[in-house]
């Protein structure tokens, strides 16, 4: 077989025939399977793919026809159309391995496009030698990127199942509900530690003055925005998968969040108006079709390649127009501030855990300020609604970045950090339910919230387990672990 292999390149080599589509494809395929193996998550939506595959592989093949027809009718350019495969080959190689990386970058394009032509004009003889050695470099990506499609094709949403009929809950209270995120913002506690050591107490004597009661060690049950969203709108664990298949939902959690979910049907039973309000398009960087009645960012504004940080919008005025123009419905507003975020994502030369602690606390001083005057407006605009501020993880202070969180941790303090989030309510006339003393993590959030609303504490008998997990890739045997129990203590034991 090896060498039935090998003859088959030789004549594949030697023979004198072009191979115009294979040519240019294999200048293609490598970027393109490069890009979903490095950003799944980011661009598994059918729109996404049809453009994808339009830019990288229908796009030459229609350069080359097009400018193949035109040397055709110039004879004196008869000999210069021998180049013209290895140079579109070779520049959509280059082009396309910038764009996977850096995205539409000016001068990196211009550089990669320069690069490109070069190579394709010195090495033009030997095509066919490249195209055997990028169609390699195609199954070098297959391995990884297969796990991704095994993951698209078996994924089930049966976790969201509730179970009992939360979903068709009748409120029997219907005031506008204002779920406030800002991310990142660590619980009100955490900032009396020793990590944040920061006072807090100007804007939590701000937040009492204004009916707001805190919850001081409210923590998330997942580590990051999309994990823990994912989680708090289906008001289930999923425990970062499918524990049978193994099956990471990262690649739905977007879906997840702005599509359909319990969070949302329960609201739209109950002839809620719904809107999500984003200051970025993070959340719609995969193009998932929302379910929001509103969405103040519309697709049609979000890039095919977008990382969710390109665009953004001020969502202080957006927040206030919808709240403006809907006072004649019942309303469910969720608005996603990326404030005050966290600490660095990645460590960088002057990452320290100390410059990485200062530069979070004058952004949670920001998000203060932003956070004051959106309650000023609803508290003004509508007094009778319920005002939720709930922070989808902690801040992550204790580390150098926030990426040295998939290493093995023992520090109860910089574990908790991880997780600790604000939470705030303003309670109609600051009149808490008796049974608010159950909010102690994000994934019963909504569960607690609509036994509220409809005056029927049986949905308090499904209670998800307050606990929080992380997926553990260093110090320990790869796998999701229990880091936080049910009693707020750190332990550390594998899902099995």
């Amino acid at each position: 077989m090896i060498r039935s292999l090998k003859q088959n390149f030789k004549n594949f080599i030697s023979n004198n025939k072009t191979y115009p589509i294979l040519t240019i494809v294999a200048g293609s395929i490598y970027p393109l399977a490069y890009y979903y193996d490095k950003n799944y998550p980011l661009i598994n939506s059918k729109s996404q793919f049809l453009f994808l595959v339009s830019l990288y592989i229908i796009a030459p093949l229609l350069a080359f026809v097009g400018i193949n027809f035109i040397l055709k009718q110039i004879p004196s350019f008869r000999k210069q159309r021998g180049y013209l495969l290895p140079l579109i080959n070779l520049v959509c190689f280059f082009v396309f391995i910038v764009i996977t990386v850096y995205g539409f970058h000016k001068t990196k394009l211009v550089l990669a496009a320069l690069v490109g032509g070069l190579l394709g004009i010195l090495f033009a003889k030997h095509i066919k030698k490249i195209v055997i050695l990028q169609f390699l470099l195609v199954f070098l990506v297959l391995p990884k990127l297969v796990p991704d499609l095994y993951r698209e094709v078996f994924y089930s949403k049966e976790w969201m199942n509730q179970p009992d009929d939360i979903e068709t809950a009748v409120f029997k209270e219907r005031p506008n509900i204002y779920v406030i995120q800002p991310d990142g913002y660590a619980s009100f506690s955490s900032f009396r530690n020793d990590l944040y050591n920061f006072d807090n107490s100007q804007f939590e004597a701000y937040l009492n003055d204004k009916g707001f009661k805190t919850y001081d060690d409210f923590r998330s049950n997942y580590f990051s925005t999309l994990s823990s969203n994912s989680s708090l709108l289906s008001m289930k664990h999923h425990y970062y998968g499918n524990k049978k298949l193994g099956i990471s939902p990262q690649h739905e959690s977007r879906n997840i969040i702005v599509e359909e979910n319990p969070v949302l049907k329960t609201f739209k039973h109950n002839n809620y108006k719904t809107f999500l309000l984003l200051q970025v398009p993070y959340l719609l960087s995969n193009r998932p079709q929302t379910d929001f009645d509103y969405c103040n960012i519309p697709l049609d504004e979000v890039s095919y390649i977008s990382r969710g940080f390109e665009k953004k919008k001020d969502l202080l005025e957006d927040t206030k127009l919808a709240i403006k123009e809907n006072k004649s419905t019942s309303n469910f507003f969720f608005i996603e501030s990326m404030k005050p975020s966290h600490i660095a994502t990645y460590r960088v030369a002057d990452s320290s855990v100390e410059n990485e602690r200062l530069k979070y606390l004058e952004k949670v001083k920001d998000a203060n300020l932003w956070l004051m005057k959106l309650i000023s407006f609803i508290s003004q605009e509508d007094p009778t609604g319920i005002i939720i501020i709930a922070a989808d993880h902690g801040g992550y202070v204790g580390l150098n970045s926030s990426s040295e969180s998939s290493t093995k941790i023992s520090d109860s303090l910089i574990i908790n950090s991880m997780f600790s989030s604000a939470l705030a309510i303003k309670w109609p006339n600051g009149q808490a339910p008796d049974f608010d003393d159950k909010l102690h993590t994000s994934v019963n959030l909504f569960r607690i919230l609509f036994t509220y609303l409809s005056k029927d504490k049986a949905y308090l008998k499904h209670l998800q387990d307050d606990k929080s997990y992380i997926v553990i890739r260093k110090g320990a045997p790869t796998g999701v672990y229990e880091y936080i129990n049910d009693e707020g203590e750190t332990v550390f034991n594998k899902l099995e």
